[in-house]
């Protein structure tokens, strides 16, 4: 199994090298997107032999309509856009599920049998914003292959992070310049993505059979008890952020590899302290893109706050929608959405009052309590059915159940454990950036290291005495001489030493999606 695993990362690594020798040897930009584009096509080839024809006919289509909707944007052409690729992505995500469903009633049940090419909701969503941006006249003129590149991108094109074209085509047209600053923090990028997504496979599978998340979820949970109940949502919780975030790391680290930069789409997002801050550092090309294209269109066309807050209802809606169209996904949605408005109308009822105490209320309290709801969330994210969701939230609510347990020790321990690791490594990661920015800037901002030097000293025994400080900013700034080492040794020591059953990396777990 681990030289399968390592036979693949050496004919990735062995690809990416040889694609970025490649690029850096054609001095047309023209040439450079052909083969970046091949490139794309070829790897999104080795997933589905029948995936490519669909990515290059929305491509196509979507090329074409942005033409017709570039001559005279008009309403009428631009819903013709949004109509085909709603058309285009229900057929292959909505009515396979809808036909499965009515298989029973005798629906057709070829329909349920059509496979869902891979990442067909990031392509999508990334060409019905090219159209919009169009109609609001955002001076875009991409020729067919720089389109064509921006649906395809291989780094993007299976999970995003979803892409905008004004952010994109400037990069795709600009000369590729080799940085070995932009090489080492690709490589520290997939390094540390690679690692995540281990950890996320360890929460999974667990420390042996029948420990991990996955078998949790599994069980009856008519045995789960309320502190089973929160162990399995924090550990999910965990389990798809390291696995996403992971897995984004790779990507962006991938592209930054080539000098493209792609947006974030994780910012720390369990640091949140309230639900609005969650979601602006939650899968945030999606979350930004709802509020830009869905959120801020619908809550202009009123100015009641009713008609506002039912408008977040509806964003959020569409965002549990988006990831799937069962029930539960969409009453996640709708979870978050009233979970948004609650936070609101509480912002209302603080700034009303303009109490003291309100105003002081500990950030640790405000953080449990958006740390507490986003997990519980999970269960409808995760949970096999509404009968299940049901059942655990009970636990939850019931003192009761609070007696008793079923899961494993070791699943408490992992998922503990994970928890800790991961906020004591946001806080040094944040620390380690206020050394680098101190180092910009020449100016420490934690603590003087050295005393005020007395009038009369020489320059050199002052500057000496800030050499260290510079030293270490340097070390924070350019970290990832040392956390490449670092990271490559603990993943090998997590995929040499950990009795994990399956595959050791598991399939991306936005990739259904």
């Amino acid at each position: 199994m681990l030289s399968k695993f390592t036979h693949e990362i050496f004919l990735y690594a062995s690809g990416l090298l040889l694609l970025r020798v490649l690029v850096s040897l054609f001095n047309s930009t023209k040439l450079r997107q052909c083969l970046l584009l091949s490139a794309s096509y070829l790897f999104y080839l080795t997933w589905g032999l029948w995936f490519l024809p669909v990515l290059i006919f929305s491509s196509i289509v979507n090329f074409a309509l942005g033409e017709f909707l570039r001559r005279r944007p008009t309403a009428a052409r631009l819903w013709t856009g949004l109509t085909f690729n709603l058309l285009l992505l229900s057929f292959f995500k909505y009515l396979p599920l809808a036909a499965g469903g009515a298989a029973h009633f005798g629906g057709v049940p070829w329909l349920s049998r059509i496979a869902l090419p891979l990442g067909i909701s990031f392509w999508t969503f990334q060409a019905i914003s090219y159209l919009l941006d169009l109609y609001r006249e955002e001076p875009l003129d991409p020729s067919l292959l720089e389109f064509c590149l921006y649906m395809a991108f291989w780094p993007t094109v299976l999970s995003g992070p979803i892409c905008r074209l004004p952010n994109m085509l400037p990069q795709f047209r600009q000369p590729v310049v080799l940085h070995w600053e932009d090489v080492g923090n690709g490589i520290q990028r997939i390094l540390m993505g690679l690692f995540m997504m281990i950890l996320s496979q360890v929460l999974a599978a667990g420390l042996g059979p029948g420990q991990g998340v996955d078998a949790g979820f599994a069980q009856s949970t008519r045995v789960l008890g309320g502190l089973d109940v929160w162990c399995l949502a924090v550990g999910y919780g965990f389990q798809l952020f390291l696995n996403f975030a992971g897995y984004s790391r790779i990507v962006i680290g991938a592209a930054r590899i080539f000098g493209i930069i792609l947006q974030e789409n994780f910012n720390h997002p369990y640091l949140s302290l309230t639900p609005t801050v969650f979601w602006t550092r939650w899968h945030m090309s999606l979350s930004f893109w709802i509020r830009d294209y869905v959120f801020f269109p619908l809550a202009t066309l009123r100015s009641e706050m009713w008609w506002r807050n039912l408008c977040l209802v509806i964003a959020m809606f569409i965002f549990g929608l988006w990831h799937q169209g069962s029930l539960l996904f969409m009453m996640w949605g709708i979870y978050h959405g009233l979970l948004l408005v609650a936070y609101r109308q509480w912002e209302r009822l603080r700034l009303r009052f303009d109490s003291v105490y309100l105003e002081r209320l500990s950030s640790l309290l405000s953080w449990s309590i958006t740390f507490a709801a986003v997990s519980l969330g999970w269960i409808f994210f995760r949970a096999e059915s509404r009968a299940q969701a049901a059942q655990m939230f009970r636990a939850v609510f019931s003192p009761a159940s609070y007696a008793h347990g079923a899961l494993p020790p070791n699943l408490y321990r992992v998922t503990v454990l994970v928890a800790v690791c991961y906020f004591v490594a946001v806080w040094i990661n944040m620390w380690l950036d206020k050394w680098s920015e101190a180092g910009e800037s020449d100016q420490v901002e934690l603590e003087p290291v050295a005393p005020q030097q007395p009038a009369g000293t020489p320059r050199h025994i002052a500057s000496s005495s800030r050499m260290p400080v510079q030293i270490f900013a340097a070390l924070a700034r350019h970290r990832w001489v040392w956390a490449v080492p670092i990271v490559a040794i603990l993943s090998l020591y997590l995929l040499l030493l950990l009795p994990l059953e399956g595959p050791l990396i598991g399939p991306m777990m936005y990739q259904i999606f």
